[in-house]
């Protein structure tokens, strides 16, 4: 496989992965019981690796401090969009709107600059990601859009740019293959520290009651997110981060294919026409000169 394809490849694994996580975090119903469940799987799958990898060095635990803090941002903000709107509007708009976010704030923090071609494709691809969280019509007309989901989607796909570059900028940091895997094993070993604290907190009345009926999808999804975020951080140290973002978010339509193959959702000729847009404009974002 060629160097250019390689982290395409990991890219996508990482887009269909992350889709399937998500499949399984909608399958179990309560969002946040779930997305505990998928963060402390997380967490006890690169358990058995905490050995074998160098302690963080000053620099690894600062570049840990900041991602640590933006991915609780992040899914304290994708709970919340969630919960008020449909999986297939919210869904969409974060991950669609990230890309372009991600290139933005890559171009300020880490000084990464598309080419116009780059830029063109960036645009094309969030148009066309956006489109899949369109409602379709129903007598004539579009369901009614929820403000409110829509303003968290939007803060979500905030917090996946952010956390993007910060952890882009904490992988480069790792000066080999040993000190990448300290960041990687780090970052799963607190991520999950946010979100249960916040479940402890919030169901602590009936915590194991809302935990118990979630235990398998989570701990399935978890594993796959170990798998996907793995191959994308993986993927930070051989490209740019607004082209990792913008491949990953892919998981769009593997999760729109997901939905219409394991709960009957729709996939009618707009995200046929999307995933095509999708792909042209991936392609140029990849291949720009």
């Amino acid at each position: 496989m060629s160097a250019n394809l390689f982290p395409v490849a990991l890219c996508l694994l990482s887009a269909i992965t992350v889709a399937a996580t998500n499949l399984f975090v909608k399958r179990g119903g309560d969002v946040l019981s779930t997305r505990m469940i998928v963060s402390i799987a997380m967490m006890l799958s690169v358990v058995p690796f905490l050995p074998f990898v160098p302690m963080p060095t000053p620099a690894i635990w600062g570049a840990l401090a900041i991602s640590v803090v933006v991915h609780w941002f992040y899914q304290f903000a994708m709970i919340r969009a969630l919960h008020r709107g449909d999986l297939s509007l919210v869904f969409p708009v974060m991950r669609g709107l990230a890309p372009l976010l991600t290139a933005i704030t890559a171009t300020v923090i880490l000084q990464e600059t598309p080419s116009l071609f780059g830029w063109m494709g960036l645009l094309l691809a969030t148009g066309a990601l956006i489109m899949f969280a369109m409602p379709e019509e129903k007598g004539g007309k579009h369901p009614p859009i929820k403000q409110a989901a829509l303003f968290w989607a939007v803060v979500t796909a905030l917090g996946i740019a952010f956390y993007s570059v910060a952890d882009a900028n904490g992988t480069r940091l790792a000066a080999d293959t040993e000190t990448l895997f300290t960041f990687v094993v780090w970052l799963f070993m607190l991520d999950w520290i946010g979100i249960t604290a916040a479940m402890v907190w919030v169901r602590r009345e009936k915590l194991w009651s809302d935990i118990a009926p979630q235990i398998r999808d989570g701990t399935i999804g978890g594993l796959l997110g170990t798998i996907s975020y793995g191959a994308a951080l993986w993927a930070f140290t051989l490209t740019d981060a607004a082209n990792v973002t913008a491949i990953r978010e892919t998981s769009v339509v593997f999760g729109a294919i997901f939905g219409a193959v394991f709960l009957k959702e729709a996939f009618g000729p707009r995200r046929i026409a999307a995933a095509s847009a999708l792909a042209f404009g991936l392609m140029l974002l990849e291949f720009a000169p």
